[in-house]
């Protein structure tokens, strides 16, 4: 059996690797980069709970803890007051869930790419060879080649590819997949520096600013890193001006300035005065001079939001910024690419290995388009009100305009609600049969990631839920008083023997956990979990043919194993090497081979999703990565990047304004323009 292709090393590429080795499926990694990490202390990513779970799970928590930096909370702020003050759950020896919510991890990019690099290394299942720039596919009904050009161009014979080559990915577009969306949604100039601010360990948003202006559209938010460094972002106003070196010094002058006077009043402590924040702290003190600072970086940052409209064709998948581009409103753009990564990992696994129906392959992308399209539609939907201005129109939407706005971007950052909040897959076409109306109900709604609680395995051993994802199906018990006897006693008495049977005879790799509690579930609950966390359903006691249909029905019904094999005829008993055969082309381009035809599955409706770019797009090379020089020097606008496949019969305004008229496949709405598709 072939290895599975993945053509870009950055951080999605690297997770997919490293997924698939876990799994015991090898990878080759195409870098077309001679694989050293540019240093760029302004360009940072911040990992959500889940996605951050997920890195440390593949071997960079180490990584995450001496390059990372966990927040002890989130700041709002308004002029001089404060709104609101998010604090986070303190680290604890057993990471045990508390009624505050996990800080995200927030670290350098490099960092990142770095320790995921150190891991494959040493990974005997997984190669990465750089200076391999992808040229040319070729697939058909047993596998797929990839030509590249360089140092190490030549044909690559795999199993399934995987695109992971960013904005400008080369796979899209020989895929002749569309990548339609906007331009130039919001622009940002960025900052890294080292100094102190008032509220060490806590992030802030800082919204109208009172020394750059207060006006209703400037915010500018810190966001503390390892070492004393600070990364600090500023909204820029519509248009396309550049960001001179002096402009942007100005900003950080005037920003520092404004924050070293004594700190804000908490929220409810009896500070004096009412705001249109609806609290009654204020900001107190005078502003002193500008406190010292060392400049490290600086760029400027320029968000995109597109979706192609395809996620697989054939053996060929996109995934991270070939398939996607947001980053509006705090949204993540490399937490979704690392859920890209680990939803299509397991499937991956299981059709390397088993065999795998065209119903699991096209999961993926049912599942996690729908996800990105959501999370596109909710930013589309809410850039109009928070960035014009005009609380009027907030105040027609929701009482209390400021906090409103605030509890909005709150969510966007912190990773809460629609624009933040990990994905519930509820409609995908991996769902059970139905369960008997009886069934017993906890607080994870199918579909839901599930909560991270504390398991004991088979071997005695007590870790956290989240530990054991990525293998297989979690089979979990609900079992109160466990702890309290040895293994030896319980896991041979009550509904333990029936379960471990069960549990064994099922059609895809499981693991048997038992669990004191879990939230909303009554004892003897069974909890059947997918390897990416994601809760398959919950059943009362042990039901041998329930189980068995629910595993079923996640590994792509029971068809599964035989059309996967019938797929592989022919490549069946090759070894396993983590290098591709080198060899002649294939027989026939992607075009028509496969599953190139594969409708629009995106979980939603399959609704074309339209593209409403501003008039002067014209061709595609836009990226999301921050531009601009070391220092200060250097800084400069970012050019809003254009899309040759972006197409639409609407129009909207200038690039970088809120796009009212154009959301972002806009499923289940009437601003709806159609596309020949």
């Amino acid at each position: 059996m072939d290895p599975v292709i993945v053509v870009g090393a950055g951080p999605v590429g690297l997770s997919l690797a490293l997924a698939l080795a876990r799994l015991g499926v090898p990878s080759v990694v195409l870098d077309e980069t001679p694989g050293q990490e540019e240093t760029r202390p302004a360009r940072t990513a911040v990992l959500r709970p889940d996605t951050a779970a997920f890195v440390g799970r593949l071997g960079c928590a180490d990584a995450l803890e001496s390059a990372g930096t966990r927040w002890a909370a989130w700041r709002i702020m308004r002029r001089r007051r404060l709104v609101e003050r998010v604090a986070f759950a303190p680290r604890t020896p057993d990471d045990a869930a508390g009624p505050a919510p996990a800080s995200p991890v927030h670290l350098p990019q490099h960092a990142l790419t770095r320790a995921l690099r150190a891991a494959l290394a040493r990974e005997k299942l997984a190669e990465v060879v750089t200076g391999s720039r992808l040229a040319d596919l070729e697939q058909d009904e047993h596998g797929i080649s990839a030509h590249t050009r360089g140092p190490n161009g030549t044909w690559w014979r795999g199993s399934y590819l995987i695109g992971c080559d960013g904005p400008r990915s080369t796979v899209r577009k020989l895929l002749d997949i569309r990548f339609p969306g906007r331009t130039a949604v919001e622009r940002h100039a960025v900052a890294a520096l080292r100094c102190e601010l008032p509220w060490p360990g806590e992030a802030l948003l800082h919204r109208s600013p009172p020394r750059q202006g207060g006006g209703p559209g400037s915010e500018v938010s810190a966001r503390p890193l390892a070492d004393g460094i600070w990364r600090l972002d500023w909204l820029l106003p519509p248009g396309r001006e550049l960001v001179t070196p002096d402009a942007l010094v100005a900003r950080i002058r005037d920003s520092l300035a404004g924050w070293s006077g004594a700190s804000p009043a908490e929220p409810g402590t009896g500070s004096t005065g009412t705001g249109p924040d609806g609290d009654g702290s204020r900001w107190h003190g005078q502003a002193r001079p500008v406190p010292p600072y060392e400049l490290l970086d600086t760029g400027v940052h320029t968000v995109h939001h597109r979706l192609a409209r395809r996620w697989r064709q054939g053996r060929a998948f996109l995934a991270g910024d070939a398939a996607h581009l947001l980053g509006a409103l705090g949204t993540q753009g490399l937490d979704e690419g690392l859920r890209d990564a680990e939803n299509l990992a397991w499937k991956l696994g299981l059709a390397w290995h088993h065999g795998a129906s065209e119903l699991l392959l096209d999961s993926y992308q049912a599942e996690r388009r729908g996800a990105v399209a959501a999370r596109l539609r909710a930013a589309d939907q809410a850039l109009p009100l928070l960035r014009d201005g005009r609380s009027v129109r907030w105040r027609t939407v929701l009482p209390g305009a400021a906090r409103g706005r605030s509890t909005l971007l709150t969510d966007g950052h912190l990773g809460r609600g629609p624009l933040g909040a990990p994905p519930v897959y509820a409609r995908t076409p991996l769902a059970p049969p139905a369960g008997p109306a009886d069934g017993p109900l906890v607080e994870t709604v199918p579909g839901a990631p599930v909560v991270d609680v504390a398991v004991t395995a088979s071997d005695g051993s007590v870790v956290r839920l989240h530990d054991r994802l990525g293998q297989g199906l979690l089979v979990v018990l609900v079992a109160p008083g466990t702890t309290v006897w040895d293994r030896r006693h319980w896991q041979s008495a009550g509904l333990m023997p029936r379960l471990t049977s069960a549990v064994a005879a099922l059609p895809m790799p499981a693991e048997l956990l038992v669990t004191e509690s879990y939230p909303g579930a009554a004892a003897h609950t069974v909890l059947l979990v997918r390897p990416d966390g994601h809760l398959v359903t919950a059943l009362a006691g042990v039901r041998p043919e329930e189980m068995t249909a629910c595993a079923e029905a996640v590994r792509g019904g029971a068809h599964g194993r035989g059309a996967g094999a019938a797929r592989r005829a022919g490549s069946e008993g090759a070894p396993a090497r983590p290098t591709g055969a080198v060899g002649p082309a294939g027989a026939g381009r992607a075009a028509g081979l496969g599953a190139s035809d594969t409708p629009d599955t995106s979980g939603t409706s399959g609704a074309a999703h339209e593209a409403h770019a501003a008039p002067e797009i014209g061709r595609a090379d836009s990226s999301e990565a921050s531009e601009g020089a070391g220092g200060a020097a250097g800084a400069r606008g970012a050019a809003g990047g254009r899309e040759g496949e972006a197409e639409g019969s609407g129009t909207a305004g200038p690039a970088g304004t809120a796009g009212a008229h154009s959301p972002v496949d806009p499923v289940g709405t009437s601003m709806l323009h159609s596309e020949s598709d």
